[in-house]
């Protein structure tokens, strides 16, 4: 059985999860981890390059099976936002770690975020999906898989992150 020492970061893409993952990791002296990368580095290409290859169906496929097989100790774990898409794959980083969502409003996603197609975001309701769409689907799934939330909103990463590790404690 794996130990559940490590820290998920899930959440809206632009909620923070890597940048305050980094900072997360060096104040609680935890190594950290992007899946973003490590699929981008497992498939040999851009989240959005795979989205553009496989549809949004088969990236979250693709996302569930190596979600699914990431072994860690004490590291914080920054997810895609599309993750909570795969239950599978949340099932299995709630048995090796906490499961943080950083909430945000929609008002300060729409402020963070500005071009969807360049993150490589998986709009599940095709291109044509809005943001407003995109939240409103992503939401109840944040919060069915949370274990602890934290809002972000209006706080610089550092204050963020301070907040995620005091909740920790």
């Amino acid at each position: 059985m794996a130990q559940k020492d490590n820290i998920i970061l899930i959440g809206m893409p632009g909620a923070g999860k890597s940048t305050l993952g980094i900072v997360l990791a060096k104040i609680m002296n935890y190594d950290f981890m992007d899946a973003d990368l490590v699929i981008q580095n497992q498939c040999d290409k851009t989240l959005q390059k795979l989205i553009d290859a496989c549809g949004p169906e088969g990236f979250i496929e693709v996302e569930n099976q190596i979600l699914s097989d990431i072994q860690a100790s004490k590291s914080i774990i920054a997810t895609g936002g599309s993750a909570v898409y795969s239950d599978e794959a949340m099932r299995h980083l709630a048995e090796i770690g906490t499961v943080v969502y950083l909430q945000i409003s929609y008002d300060e996603l729409v402020s963070r975020l500005h071009d969807l197609q360049e993150r490589g975001v998986v709009l599940k309701g095709g291109i044509g999906m809005s943001l407003r769409e995109l939240y409103d689907e992503r939401k109840p799934l944040y919060e069915q898989y949370a274990e602890i939330t934290i809002d972000v909103n209006d706080l610089s990463i550092t204050a963020a992150a301070r907040k995620v590790a005091d909740a920790l404690k």
